[in-house]
């Protein structure tokens, strides 16, 4: 039983290397596109970047269609994502401004790139005031507003909540701090907690209606400290930015590595509760067949956000709060658990729901992830050639 438990779910037969290769070509052909923009990059600097990003992804897709398993190979994209937009971001910020902090005249500018995390606060005050309590554009520039709630709505309605596993530039933060150690030294973690983001959103809704700002982007985010944050000019700043650098260490580093969970995702953001919500009105899911299920608690174990517990088990379903990541079905020793299609029969098709489920899911990641890459790998090959990333 013991080793039942630590293996790995059956990996469903193969499809040939033909075969996978005609299931992956109209991703080949999007993400060839998507990457260039329909213009082949000048310097070969640049198009060593666009070659490694493209072989890169549709190695990572191939092999998600190839061997059956999902989270092994996203992981990957999803944490590679993360680190590559850190290394881009900071690096034009230092570019363009000299440095990570925002001035009050970047504010009164606009030049703040907008974040999805802010979303949730925006939506009362708009309401109430018809303004957009962020200092950034509406159009034009950089993650304008109005094209990250084009992006968001768009990829809430293909994913639901696995915008935090296939999209949020975050989330891969923590996902990769959650995997370096091989077994959780923190096992027992109480299951209340998990209301905690919804409290955190209720707070942060509530103050951005009354203050009219965005409350969580000046006290509470832990990612101020890999992006931008306030220029230190007073002590209510210092206090910020030492809130912020504690959460990132705590929240992002500590507690995933030693819990082997998403804990910034799954017990703190309020954006991660309010996408939830989304869940209920998007096609795919995760679904448990009790037939083949051994109640082992693997998958209980294994979920990084405490999105599978007993009383789901018996409902046949993930919680509210799945992400999507394909993780407790890669370890699944029975192959119990499967992406589904609500509305349609549990009786079988399971690889063909999953592969419907992977191309817009992959395809929202590598659109996300195919400018911070490429020009990650430009800043590195920089940063040897010439000694600065600049």
């Amino acid at each position: 039983m013991n080793k039942a438990i630590a293996i790995a779910g059956p990996t469903p037969a193969q499809p040939s290397f033909i075969k996978t290769g005609f299931l992956c070509l109209p991703m080949a052909i999007i993400t060839l596109l998507m990457l260039t923009g329909g213009r082949i990059p000048v310097g070969w600097v640049r198009l060593f970047a666009l070659a490694v990003a493209f072989v890169f992804f549709n190695t990572i897709f191939f092999l998600m269609i190839r061997t059956g398993k999902t989270d092994r190979w996203r992981s990957i994209l999803f944490v590679t994502y993360a680190v590559c937009f850190v290394i881009s971001f900071i690096s034009h910020l230092i570019e363009a401004r000299g440095s990570m902090a925002l001035s009050q005249a970047n504010m009164i500018e606009g030049l703040t790139p907008f974040c999805h995390i802010v979303i949730p606060m925006t939506l009362i005050p708009a309401a109430l005031t018809k303004t957009i309590i962020f200092p950034g554009t509406i159009i034009g520039g950089f993650a304008s507003i109005a094209s990250m709630f084009v992006l968001w709505i768009g990829s809430s309605l293909a994913l639901g909540r696995g915008f935090c596993s296939w999209f949020c530039f975050f989330g891969g933060l923590d996902d990769g701090f959650s995997r370096i150690f091989k077994k959780p030294i923190i096992k027992n973690i109480n299951v209340k907690w998990t209301y905690l983001p919804y409290a955190v959103l209720l707070l942060v809704v509530l103050g951005a209606a009354l203050t009219l700002a965005p409350v969580y982007c000046e006290w509470l985010c832990p990612f101020k400290t890999v992006t931008e944050f306030a220029e230190i000019t007073s002590f209510k700043t210092l206090v910020q930015t030492i809130i912020f650098v504690s959460l990132f260490i705590v929240l992002v580093i500590v507690l995933p590595m030693l819990t082997k969970r998403r804990i910034q995702c799954s017990l703190f953001c309020p954006f991660g509760a309010f996408q939830s919500f989304t869940n209920k009105i998007n096609v795919f899911e995760v679904r448990l067949d009790h037939e083949k299920c051994m109640k082992c608690g693997q998958c209980i174990r294994t979920c990084p956000t405490f999105s599978i517990g007993d009383h789901t088990i018996d409902r046949g379903k993930t919680d509210i709060t799945c992400m999507k990541c394909g993780k407790c079905i890669d370890a699944c020793p029975k192959g119990a658990l499967f992406f589904h299609i609500r509305g349609t029969p549990l009786n079988g098709g399971f690889e063909n729901y999953r592969r419907l489920f992977l191309y817009p899911a992959f395809l929202f990641l590598a659109t996300m992830a195919g400018g911070p890459i490429q020009d990650a790998i430009v800043k590195t090959l920089k940063l040897i050639s010439t000694g600065h990333m600049m």
